[in-house]
């Protein structure tokens, strides 16, 4: 992967900015494509920006150049984007959100791919008073995870300065039960639970998605306990699941992870029916390093070039988007595409509705105020929707399930959305198959 520069700058003519400013707000083209009207600040507006460019959570950032490039041919020289690389660790990401904002001056931050990234950021600007809107991240973890008292939702409070938009492991217990309902186990699940946020959150005994698939299902999960990320040696949890016969695997699980887990369950004769994983098997190039292994395995899925949104910033559908970055990289679409591209979506537009983005509390109260159609959907925070006084930070996005088939070269593969029970507007192309052996 081509990694960014630490500093990208978009360009926006100040003579377009005060026209903008002039109309009220009103929308204006920089050649002939639709960009928002940025409200006027002291010097440029500058958007901060974490991300893992490396370490083992690199994936997740594999979009990120593409998404600057084309949000910088969108707008001009009065906003800045200022990336930084969390290095797939959460104290990195920590240090370079407090420089993007004591050494930079950032107005706003963005930040996305997991909590390792989305947390220890979005506490950081709560702490210095900086608005910030993050994503790629279970809305659990980073709302109950950021608690003073995680264990007692009573204490919950809100946050003033960061907001959230992602699914939930509610979706998760919602799609992966659903897509299990469609093959026949005996349900019982062996989980892989790292260490970590997303490992902590979803194998918490309370809020985590055992009890949810009890619910949904009938679901038994057997859950051998944490694992260190970047584990090279999975036997004590294969073990567990053949002795409890598991005929299906979950989890939440870095790409190499799931590369040793999944290598050694075979050499191990571990044969489930269904390995539905998140994080690990979003990416087409985690799966095509397992070869015929991968084929039949199953995730989340959260974008694809088939979903039905289209950019508020030029008008282009989920299937161009994918088309352009295959483009640019030479590489698969991919799913953070879509989100990375979001955030600065969502940033703009509150920028423009800001007025001055030089003052915080403008631009929290049109953050608060968003209600935009995305390229992944509509964001919208509201304590009027389904998770309540939560919903003040978190706005939900769909979430369906898929299926990796392999192709006749027997090395590339296709990702078919096999389940849409949580998200009927996003179509499917096919069902659920049982995994094969040779």
């Amino acid at each position: 992967m081509s990694k960014i520069r630490n500093v990208e700058t978009m360009t926006l003519s100040r003579r377009s900015l005060l026209r903008g400013a002039a109309a009220g707000g009103a929308a204006f083209a920089v050649g002939g494509v639709f960009a928002p009207s940025i409200g006027r600040a002291a010097g440029p507006v500058k958007i901060g920006y974490v991300t893992p460019q490396s370490g083992p959570l690199a994936a997740f950032g594999e979009a990120d150049k593409f998404v600057i490039d084309a949000v910088s041919k969108i707008a001009g020289s009065e906003v800045q984007i200022i990336a930084r690389d969390s290095q797939s660790d959460s104290n990195k990401a920590a240090e370079a959100a407090k420089s993007l904002i004591a050494d930079d001056g950032v107005n706003i931050m963005v930040v996305a791919s997991t909590p390792e990234t989305t947390n220890p950021v979005s506490s950081v600007c709560e702490v210095e008073q900086i608005p910030c809107i993050s994503t790629v991240a279970p809305w659990q973890p980073w709302y109950i995870g950021r608690q003073g008292n995680p264990g007692d939702p009573k204490s919950w409070k809100n946050f003033e300065y960061t907001y959230h938009y992602f699914w939930g492991l509610e979706d998760i217990v919602a799609v992966y039960s659903s897509m299990w309902n469609q093959i026949e186990t005996n349900r019982i699940v062996g989980g892989l639970f790292p260490n970590d946020g997303d490992g902590n959150a979803w194998g918490d005994p309370n809020v985590g998605i055992a009890p949810g698939l009890a619910k949904a299902g009938g679901y038994k999960v057997i859950d051998p306990g944490r694992y260190h990320n970047l584990n090279d040696d999975f036997t004590a949890q294969i073990t567990a699941f053949k002795n409890g016969n598991a005929d299906i695997v979950t989890g939440v699980v870095i790409p190499p992870d799931f590369t040793t887990f999944w290598t050694q369950a075979n050499q191990q004769g571990f044969r489930p029916k269904a390995v539905t994983v998140a994080k690990a098997l979003l990416f087409p190039s985690s799966v095509e390093a397992l070869g015929p292994l991968g084929n039949n395995l199953s995730s989340e899925v959260w974008w694809t070039p088939n979903h039905p949104f289209k950019s508020s910033l030029t008008g282009d559908t989920s299937a161009q988007m994918a088309d352009a970055f295959t483009k640019f990289s030479g590489r698969p679409w991919t799913q953070p595409i879509g989100f990375v591209y979001s955030l600065f979506e969502v940033a703009l537009d509150v920028i423009k509705r800001a007025g001055d983005a030089s003052d915080p509390e403008a631009l929290v109260k049109a953050v608060q105020a968003t209600d935009l159609d995305t390229i992944v959907g509509k964001v919208h925070w509201s304590a009027d929707g389904p998770l309540g006084p939560i919903g003040a930070n978190v706005s939900k996005t769909p979430l369906v399930g898929g299926q990796w088939r392999i192709r006749d070269d027997k090395k590339s593969f296709d990702l078919f959305i096999v389940d849409n029970s949580n998200a009927p507007a996003i179509p499917v192309a096919g069902k659920l198959e049982v995994l094969t052996y040779a």
